[in-house]
């Protein structure tokens, strides 16, 4: 009987689930460093609107990225409650502000649907795909389309 259980997750992966106002989302544990309480930024001028400055985390200059505002929701008003995931993309470590993680998931790789077509390429490059959990929808984040390309992206 766990055998029969065990082999629904041979090809699974497992996801931190945060949330961001009423939303859920999900990125790859594999990405994740650290998970760390708000701590004030230190802002950069000319940065872009949801780059809230940097921290120093033991020696590195960590980016704090506003979540929600990058995904296009109200800019968040950092309070002691919310929390930075320090996340490894493949071009650097980013902060991404978030108010609470839920939880650790393990989902098999095949229930991660595509992003549906709703008109916006914006909304497809942050959403690598949605899976359904018991009763709500979790969006699985692209870590590498949260920060601009050093190429000048716009924000």
């Amino acid at each position: 009987m766990a055998d029969e259980a065990n082999r629904g997750l041979q090809g699974a992966r497992e996801y931190i689930t945060f949330r961001i106002g009423a939303h859920y989302y999900c990125v790859d544990i594999m990405s994740v460093r650290e998970i760390r309480g708000w701590t004030p930024a230190t802002v950069l001028p000319r940065a872009p609107g949801f780059i809230l400055g940097v921290i120093n985390l033991r020696g590195i200059v960590l980016p704090i990225v506003d979540l929600a505002d990058r995904l296009g929701f109200a800019p968040a008003e950092p309070t002691a409650r919310h929390v930075i995931i320090v996340t490894q993309t493949a071009r650097q470590i980013i902060g991404l502000l978030v108010d609470a993680v839920s939880d650790i998931i393990a989902q098999p790789i095949e229930s991660v649907q595509p992003t549906p077509d709703i008109g916006s390429e914006a909304a497809k490059s942050f959403v690598l795909g949605v899976m359904a959990m018991e009763d709500r929808m979790v969006s699985l984040i692209a870590l590498d389309s949260v920060m601009p390309s050093a190429a000048g992206e716009a924000a």
